[in-house]
């Protein structure tokens, strides 16, 4: 099973922790900080993405913590 992206989306006054393709939060937080270190730490145990949204919704940032497939330069 392949790693799934851990989303950060506002949600009501705050911001939610959901993974990819989940229907329902798995975390409710009062802050876009707190919510941004606990998904965070999700995607780096799985190997994954993560997806900071702003509140309009809008991908406004995005960090990889798989393994780098790319040939190293140098």
């Amino acid at each position: 099973m392949s790693p799934k992206g851990q989303h950060v989306v506002p949600s009501g006054n705050g911001w939610a922790v959901r993974s990819s393709g989940a229907a329902r939060a798995r975390k409710l937080f009062g802050t876009q900080k707190e919510a941004i270190e606990t998904a965070r730490e999700i995607a780096r145990s799985q190997g994954g993405e993560l997806y900071i949204h702003g509140r309009d919704g809008l991908i406004r940032e995005r960090s990889s913590y798989g393994k780098d497939l790319s040939p190293s330069k140098g």
